[in-house]
């Protein structure tokens, strides 16, 4: 056994490592787990196959991932979860498989998934996310692509999450949350254009500008959504956020929180 598996942990023979992956203490490895190169398991840490796990993650004491969906509709079937790499899961997160034969619970690179954070069946969880502590998300969510979620808070089955969009702390979700805004509250409100996280990832002064006149149509006009969307299509520059924005609304299948 290589010296980088501590002896008390447990590997199932069908479990698939990297030569360097590194195994903490009282860690379980089952069966069809597939663990890239750099990847290191603190101690404590649960993983449940079939699931296929990219280089250079880190998990931390009492994660449980790959784990049957929760759905009461699961009979064991087979599904997977796939996670990439250079992830972050903190201690107690918990992150699931799909639910009906051969579907996947997906999660990208570079994620930061705080202490406790959960990630149900079926979800689609993009590259660069930040889950707080606690932060939640039921089955079949998805999350774009350097979206930030509140410690606390709660996202409701079929929701999505659109990119550069922050939920603030103990906020219920029950509808899409479009991208580049900020929604916060129980029930949820979008309240305004996320500036600081749009600055920081270099978006110009005139994208953001775009975004915020298309914020006060969509939200601060006596517009409905369609309305508001032909307006912005129609009155403002062109731009690859705008469309993007536009795009997902469109998209919606829930509505947009408001």
């Amino acid at each position: 056994m290589s010296s980088k598996i501590h002896s008390s942990a447990v590997i199932d023979p069908g479990a698939h490592l990297a030569d360097d992956v590194e195994i903490g203490p009282f860690c379980h490895i089952g069966a069809d787990v597939h663990i890239g190169t750099g990847t290191r398991l603190v101690g404590h840490v649960s993983l449940a196959g079939p699931t296929r796990i990219g280089a250079g993650n880190l998990f931390y004491p009492y994660c449980s991932i790959g784990q049957r969906s929760q759905d009461l509709k699961y009979n064991g079937e087979p599904t997977r979860l796939e996670i990439g790499d250079h992830n972050t899961f903190r201690e107690f997160c918990t992150v699931n498989r799909g639910t009906l034969p051969g579907t996947t619970t997906r999660v990208g690179h570079h994620g930061n998934f705080l202490a406790y954070s959960h990630i149900a069946h079926d979800c689609l969880v993009g590259d660069h996310v930040i889950f707080s502590n606690n932060g939640t998300i039921a089955g079949h969510v998805t999350v774009e692509d350097h979206a930030i979620i509140g410690g606390l808070s709660g996202v409701h089955q079929f929701c999505r999450i659109g990119r550069h969009a922050i939920i603030g702390g103990c906020t219920k979700i029950v509808q899409d949350v479009p991208p580049f805004l900020i929604a916060d509250g129980n029930p949820a409100e979008v309240r305004g254009v996320n500036q600081i996280g749009l600055e920081r990832h270099q978006f110009g002064q005139e994208t953001v500008r775009i975004l915020r006149e298309a914020y006060r149509i969509l939200y601060r006009s006596n517009l409905n959504v369609k309305q508001a969307c032909e307006k912005i299509a129609s009155g403002l520059p062109d731009d690859p956020a705008k469309d993007q924005l536009l795009a997902f609304i469109e998209a919606s299948q829930r509505g947009i929180v408001r």
